[in-house]
């Protein structure tokens, strides 16, 4: 029995130090394949990594981050240094920027910097930690100031990048200018996604925020309090679809000393084909990509153009033809004066072989209805919004009951009827 547990002790001896060296190897391995999933999976920030050293206990390597904004197409190089401890089961990754950082984001946190650290498991989890360093930065010829807490954020990736929950937490910040002062209080994100195929992933997430607090020259000072957006996708019909909703709430709404609320706005998506909606979100990334190339004069950029724009329409044409909804089934926005309440949904039926082979266009089959209602002493009270009611009362659109305005509308046939009159709409798509 004896030799039995030195045998023992002796192979996890053994193993104990044997296993830091092929941590080391599995964590360069799944860091290249990182950097190839980042690289391949979108055409705005890309991964350079060169000079990868390991050793037993620890390694280092260089690299380069390169932004590309799609608006401006500036592009932006930061040069980066990690350090990686090696573990037993893992590793530890530290990241610190070399140069390439904008001056004046380096003269936000001229002692402590913000740190980047990526923790490894041989199983393929990871948890990725970002820490933001309170800043404080007043500039004396301007008189502007910017005061930020500091921030936290985190990653936790499991089944090999398949699934991920992700929090944030940033307590506040204060911007203080001759023209304009914001204040936020206590933001939070918490998200969990789950992939499912293609370009799709569901989950659920909220985000919240206790206030924020807006004052411009002369006016009076706008605050919101307890913002919140819960938001939850799922799969149905056995992954072959799936389903979305996200409602967003205020507390309340403060000016000129008077406060109201709750406000309360729902957006749904139900019914929307995994494999289309996949193919639609890959041809308007390359439809991005393409148009960024083709401001160079490209003849190549100007066809991917083409073909993207095909590939867009197609997949809108399969997304409608097989059933989708989508809308707002509720918004109830409470003012001074009253409550402005209304919904608006759009559908597109399911159709038979026979009926999408016919198919020329997602609009000529798509139906739906709104309804608006509020105060009429919103309209009297505010002259701007009144000038936009005025021709919508005149022509019958907008119809008075009581001390309230009302819109009821439907859409059919490529037309929208509005409390009787009829409005052609173009083919749009």
């Amino acid at each position: 029995m004896k030799k039995t547990w030195m045998m023992v002790g002796g192979v996890v001896l053994v193993v104990g130090a044997v296993a830091p060296w092929g941590v080391g190897l599995v964590t360069e391995t799944q860091w290249q394949e990182v950097t190839t999933e980042v690289n391949s999976a979108q055409p705005f920030v890309r991964l350079e990594t060169r000079d990868y050293r390991r050793g037993y206990l620890s390694a280092r390597f260089e690299g380069t981050v390169t932004f590309e904004d799609p608006a401006s197409e500036d592009v932006h190089q930061i040069e980066y240094e990690a350090r990686v401890s090696h573990g037993i089961t893992g590793s530890l990754l530290d990241f610190a920027p070399i140069s390439g950082v904008p001056a004046e984001a380096a003269d936000l946190f001229p002692d402590e910097k913000p740190r980047l650290t990526l923790e490894t498991r041989l199983w393929g989890t990871a948890i990725a930690e970002l820490t933001v360093p309170a800043l404080s930065v007043t500039n004396d010829n301007t008189g502007e100031s910017l005061n930020m807490s500091g921030g936290f954020g985190r990653i936790d990736i499991g089944s090999n990048g398949t699934e991920a929950d992700i929090v944030m937490v940033w307590p506040g910040m204060m911007l203080d200018t001759p023209d304009l002062q914001v204040q936020l209080k206590d933001f939070q994100l918490e998200q969990t996604l789950h992939y499912l195929r293609g370009e799709v992933w569901t989950g659920e997430g909220e985000a919240g925020l206790q206030s924020m607090e807006l004052a411009s020259g002369d006016q009076a000072p706008l605050r919101m309090e307890g913002f919140r957006m819960v938001s939850k996708t799922w799969p149905t019909d056995n992954d072959r679809r799936v389903n979305s909703e996200t409602v967003a709430t205020l507390d309340s709404l403060t000016s000129d000393g008077e406060s109201f609320g709750p406000q309360r706005v729902e957006f749904v998506m139900n019914g929307l084909n995994v494999d289309s909606w996949s193919e639609l979100t890959s041809a308007m990334t390359d439809l991005q990509v393409a148009a960024l190339d083709n401001q160079a004069g490209s003849p190549a950029a100007f066809e991917q153009q083409m073909a993207s724009m095909n590939q867009i329409s197609g997949a809108l044409l399969d997304l409608a033809a097989d059933g989708v909804s989508f809308g707002f089934p509720d918004i109830s926005l409470v003012t001074p004066e009253g409550e402005v309440n209304g919904e608006l949904m759009v559908e597109h039926p399911t159709l038979s072989d026979e009926e999408r082979s016919q198919m020329l266009m997602v609009m000529q089959r798509l139906t739906g209805h709104m309804k608006l209602s509020l105060p009429l002493a919103l309209a009297e009270n505010h002259p701007d919004l009144m000038m936009q009611l005025a021709p919508l009362i005149k022509e019958g659109m907008m119809t008075r009951n009581g001390d309230r305005l009302a819109m009821s509308a439907q859409l059919k046939d490529l037309a929208v009827d509005v409390n009787g009159t009829v409005i052609p709409l173009p083919p749009l798509f």
